[in-house]
């Protein structure tokens, strides 16, 4: 049997060398220099592509300038906009508050609060999303847009509206004026001191404040376990019995390694490692390592074979004869769905069951994130990834923060540097920014052969030189989404139905992509909708499956839980012993390890 550490990655090192044939050195040479220039471009275009914006913006606004019709429906919405503008002005005259002619659109808290009815202010704020709403128009239908560029078009201009928001100004916002009220301007002083301390530390580049109450293995991530394989890439973790018999077939967690593993394991209260050995189930997890500059040349096959697969290896050593439940989040979701497919391929039936959280399988309609991601893109985040060798964290963070400026931007602002309040840190903020690195090659390839191809579910992507299909599959899979996913929208999510030809159990769960799966039981306000498809049934449509879906109150953890537990065998066991050291996996250290604390 192997020993620790077992795999390495075919190779790693950086960028390149020069070739030695001249005319190939030539070239390389040439390509260098344009990558140069989008290297230096990007200090200041905050890794956007200025010619991904610029096509965009050309296609709309020639579009727009040769549909006369177009035109003279925006001019009449103007003026129409205008009357509900002036109808309100005059309702506010000898009242201080009246009826809102326009309401903020679902999920938009800026002016929640019922000082906006009052005046000034709420002629601002409705001034404001009336000319919102004009401008949502005026970038949307216009004849001969690509859909792509229509998308990218109206959030650029949904951002610079923003900017402009009376919600955002200390002077015209009514919350921001009270509180400087009752507190004489202290706000503003304290704003001041909580912005020069964020400012401090992403100098130092130090994490956010309050993470430092949330420390892995003393305050997070605390299951216990042990640390039982160890290669270039992965620590696999191998968590103690909380029962004294479990189910035979034991869990294989892969999580998404844009960010540390123990989302699955916060806080002893929602920790789905923890629940699940509370069920009865022998549990293992992925923790993923940070990769650097020399992890340039790290592919998308060397995180299947060097993760996936010599955990299951690992896994099959531990609990021989068993099969395991395989169980992906996010991008884990998708790499496992890669690795079960090629098994499928292969004649290799080591899998009990699939679950995929939150785990897109067709990229088609990928969510807000396509925004980011087109060919122009895609070059230019190459550049960035080929100078370095990675993409960092700070880059993909501020793409989420743009997707969500108003949660994660602006109310974060306001709240913290005009209101001076500094949200309390909890379990979740603080793992959100104990981020990750993504190598070079790795990256580039999961965004083209993914996002950009959709190879996957097309039958195009290929592992070790034959393509696979997730049409292969005879395991039976749990997928999860969630109703607010910005990242992987449930629709997507659902696509598995179009491609597994197997039994389905899909689950609709209330919140977003990382709240909605860390949904213990016992969480106030949680639901969600559980259907099971068989592979001779007809396939619906994710609007006709939510009509016929079951809604249930409480977490789908526990839907979950009776699901592989029916899929397990009907006897309990005794839970298997601590790795197995005779055959080349032993312990080597305690969860939750050492790659979780990698910076």
């Amino acid at each position: 049997m192997p020993k620790t550490p077992r795999s390495k990655p075919a190779s790693h090192g950086g960028s390149s060398p020069l070739p030695s044939d001249p005319d190939a050195a030539r070239q390389a040479a040439f390509e260098a220099m344009d990558r140069m220039r989008d290297i230096l471009i990007s200090r200041y275009s905050g890794g956007l592509s200025p010619a991904s914006l610029a096509l965009a913006y050309m296609d709309w606004a020639l579009h727009l300038q040769a549909a006369p019709g177009k035109q003279l429906e925006m001019v009449q919405k103007a003026f129409r906009k205008s009357s509900r503008l002036s109808t309100y002005l005059l309702s506010t005259m000898g009242q201080e508050e009246a009826d809102s002619c326009i309401e903020p659109l679902p999920g938009d808290n800026r002016f929640q609060d019922p000082a906006w009815r009052k005046q000034p202010f709420g002629i601002w704020s409705q001034s404001f999303l009336l000319t919102q709403q004009w401008w949502h128009n005026l970038t949307h239908d216009v004849p001969g847009v690509s859909p792509h560029h229509e998308e990218v078009v109206s959030f650029v201009a949904r951002q610079l509206l923003d900017v402009y928001s009376p919600s955002n100004n200390p002077f015209t916002n009514p919350e921001v004026l009270e509180r400087a009220r009752e507190t004489g301007g202290r706000n503003f002083i304290d704003g001041f001191n909580n912005w020069r301390e964020d400012v401090s530390r992403q100098i130092q580049r130090k994490p956010p404040v309050g993470t430092e109450d949330f420390i892995p293995g003393e305050d997070v991530a605390v299951t216990p376990g042990k640390v039982v394989f160890r290669n270039h890439l992965i620590e696999l973790i191998q968590y103690s019995p909380a029962t004294k018999e479990v189910h035979p077939e034991p869990i294989l967690i892969v999580p998404a390694w844009i960010m540390k593993y123990y989302i699955l394991d916060l806080s002893p209260g929602n920790s789905m490692i923890k629940y699940l050995t509370e069920q009865g189930f022998t549990v293992f997890a992925i923790s993923w390592r940070n990769p650097s500059a020399d992890d340039h040349d790290l592919s998308l096959n060397d995180y299947r074979r060097m993760g996936v697969m010599d955990a299951l290896e690992a896994i099959n050593a531990i609990c021989p004869d068993r099969k395991v439940h395989a169980t992906g989040y996010c991008l884990g979701g998708t790499l496992l769905s890669i690795a079960a497919s090629a098994m499928a391929r292969d004649g290799d039936d080591r899998l009990a069951s699939v679950s995929l959280l939150a785990a897109q399988t067709d990229f088609s309609e990928p969510g807000e994130l396509a925004l980011f991601i087109d060919h122009s893109q895609m070059h230019f985040l190459e550049s960035i990834m080929w100078n370095r060798g990675f993409l960092s964290a700070d880059e993909m963070a501020g793409a989420f923060q743009l997707l969500r400026s108003n949660d994660l931007l602006w109310s974060r602002l306001v709240r913290e540097y005009m209101m001076g309040e500094r949200a309390p840190m909890f379990d979740l903020m603080a793992w959100n920014a104990d981020t990750t690195r993504m190598p070079y090659r790795m990256h580039a390839e999961y965004l083209k052969k993914l996002y950009i191809n959709n190879d996957l579910a097309n039958g195009r992507f290929m592992v070790e030189g034959r393509p696979v299909t997730l049409q292969g599959l005879r395991a039976p899979i749990f997928a999860v989404g969630t109703e607010h996913d910005h990242v992987a929208p449930w629709r997507s999510v659902h696509k598995i139905h179009q491609l597994a030809d197997t039994d389905i159990t899909f689950t609709l769960t209330n919140g977003g992509h990382n709240a909605g799966i860390v949904s213990e039981p016992g969480h106030n306000g949680r639901h969600y909708h559980i259907a099971h498809h068989r592979h001779r049934d007809q396939i619906l449509s994710p609007d006709q499956w939510l009509e016929a879906a079951k809604e249930k109150s409480g977490s789908w953890w526990d839907g979950w839980s009776a699901w592989l537990a029916k899929h397990s065998s009907p006897d309990m066991v005794r839970p298997p012993r601590m790795g197995a050291a005779r055959k080349g996996y032993p312990v080597l250290d305690e969860a939750p390890g050492t790659y979780v604390f990698e910076r």
